[in-house]
């Protein structure tokens, strides 16, 4: 829709009978079916996807640079570049993203921040004489 869409692969999968406890970084592509209870977090500046599948919770903080939501996520959630809302996603948390994609039956109860997050910031120094 944005044309802004990145085509990652998943390297990672966390299955629907699997439950996580603690935090979890990644680096690439990640779908998680089932629970993990800690942190989701991609590991550097590359590109980097996470699809939460309809099945899936997550209970903490997710970073990533594309978010695919079809699941329940409750905590804070960063997208530095896409998050994509499918109709079963459902967050409890405050939301921050770069660009929005929102289908309808997807719930948000928290505040949609829009951030230019991964954008350069222009400063300016002054010249010491």
């Amino acid at each position: 829709m944005f044309g802004r869409k990145t085509r990652n692969t998943i390297d990672s999968l966390i299955g629907m009978a699997t439950t996580i406890e603690g935090n979890l970084h990644f680096n690439g592509g990640m779908r998680i079916d089932g629970v993990v209870k800690g942190n989701v977090i991609a590991n550097g500046d590359g590109p980097s996807m996470l699809v939460i599948s309809e099945h899936a919770r997550i209970e903490g903080e997710v970073r990533v640079a594309h978010l695919v939501i079809n699941g329940e996520i409750i905590g804070a959630i960063f997208s530095s570049e896409l998050l994509e809302l499918q109709p079963k996603a459902r967050i409890t948390g405050d939301v921050q993203y770069k660009a929005l994609e929102m289908h309808g039956g997807a719930v948000v109860f928290g505040k949609l921040s829009h951030s230019m997050i991964s954008e350069p910031v222009l400063q300016l120094a002054m010249a010491r004489t």
